[in-house]
């Protein structure tokens, strides 16, 4: 029998984030677009009441929440704006492959470094030469004594130049591609990494984004996190694990979509009545309410799983590829229903718009998630 009703803790949870996302998210959103800024004390704010790294283990001083409690607070704190929230939610991205494959000392340190204080961290895999083809890498990793050493660069990652530590995933040999790769958590102020520029961006101005540059950065042999060979299926199921997150923010922006649409839609006037008597209108607004829908499903089913234990690589790259497909439509009709007034800065669906794109390229573009599904199909499972 299916339950779609929430717990009373997760009520109070999502009420949190909701009140968070309208009392201190919106108000500063199109603010720290404009000027490309990060808001740290809204972060701070934020860890402060426990709607970041809600998944660490309470074993790690973490609130031992699942993937379901942790797509619900992002798409409340989406509705504000995705980029500020995409920097405040990108720790879970980086501690999981930490909480899949960390040995106890790793999880102590790092992980409680980011419930001990509103620190972040960054997941890297993402390189100039190639970003869907993570077996492509071309960051390298050598033994040298007691240390490896990586060279390489990585790029669009996310709070690079806020992150206290990085994981961070090399090859010993590209031409082995997935069966050469590792992964390494590598800290800050380690010598030889260099944090490269602050990227100007189309959208989700607000979520720093930079590179990362190694030369010969040293990292203990006790920070190794997957030996060679085994990083390509830790940064897979990575993925598998924050696919849903991705939903789950689609569908915070096309219900700000939607809000903002239908409220312009009562009080605009175009041949005598309000814009929403005309039907067409009212068609884009139905089909944003049935993509908000379906997302919703899709990505808590997803997540549902996941808590679970039920491993569905299929669920959760359908929620997100259908999730950045629909928002993306939605948010372009949530232009089309301001119109003129849809094409300027003074109203926010045109900050939507720009934001809603990006869910189409980063983990994993909407095109290689239809390879993972086909796959999944072809297979007949995991």
């Amino acid at each position: 029998m299916l339950d779609f009703s929430l717990s009373d803790e997760q009520k109070a949870l999502v009420d949190t984030a909701r009140r968070f996302a309208r009392e201190r998210i919106i108000p500063v959103a199109a603010e720290c677009d404009r000027e490309a800024r990060f808001p740290r004390d809204v972060f701070e704010a934020a860890h402060a009441i426990g709607l970041v790294n809600m998944t660490v283990p309470t074993e790690y001083g973490g609130a031992g929440l699942g993937e379901l409690d942790n797509a619900m607070v992002a798409e409340q704190l989406a509705y504000g704006c995705t980029g500020i929230q995409t920097s405040m939610l990108a720790n879970t991205l980086a501690l999981t492959p930490i909480v899949l494959a960390g040995n106890d000392a790793q999880k102590k340190k790092y992980l409680g470094m980011l419930t001990d204080a509103p620190l972040f961290a960054s997941y890297c895999t993402t390189e100039p030469s190639g970003g869907s083809d993570v077996a492509g890498m071309r960051t390298t990793f050598t033994k040298h004594g007691n240390d490896y050493v990586l060279n390489g660069e990585k790029c669009w990652i996310t709070n690079a130049t806020l992150a206290s530590f990085y994981v961070v995933f090399a090859t010993a040999d590209p031409s082995k591609r997935h069966k050469g790769i590792g992964a390494f958590i590598v800290d800050r102020e380690s010598p030889g990494l260099r944090v490269g520029k602050h990227e100007d961006k189309l959208g989700q101005r607000a979520s720093d984004t930079a590179a990362l540059h190694f030369e010969d950065v040293k990292v203990p042999a006790e920070n190794m996190l997957a030996p060679e060979g085994e990083g390509f299926r830790l940064a897979m199921e990575t993925f598998n694990q924050t696919r849903p997150d991705i939903g789950a923010m689609a569908t915070g922006l096309m219900q700000r979509c939607l809000d903002e649409s239908v409220a312009y839609a009562r009080q605009r006037k175009a041949f005598g009545v309000a814009i929403g008597e005309h039907q067409l209108v009212q068609a884009m607004l139905a089909e944003m309410a049935i993509g908000i829908e379906a997302t919703r499903l899709m990505y808590q089913k997803a997540a549902y799983n996941l808590v679970n234990g039920v491993r569905d690589p299929l669920a959760s790259a359908c929620a997100k590829a259908f999730g950045a497909d629909r928002a993306m439509q939605t948010a372009l009709d949530a232009v089309q229903v301001f119109g003129g007034n849809g094409y300027v800065r003074d109203y926010p669906v045109e900050k939507l718009m720009r934001d809603a794109k990006v869910l189409q390229i980063y983990e994993g573009t909407s095109q290689i998630q239809r390879l993972v599904i086909a796959r999944q199909l072809l297979k007949g499972g995991d």
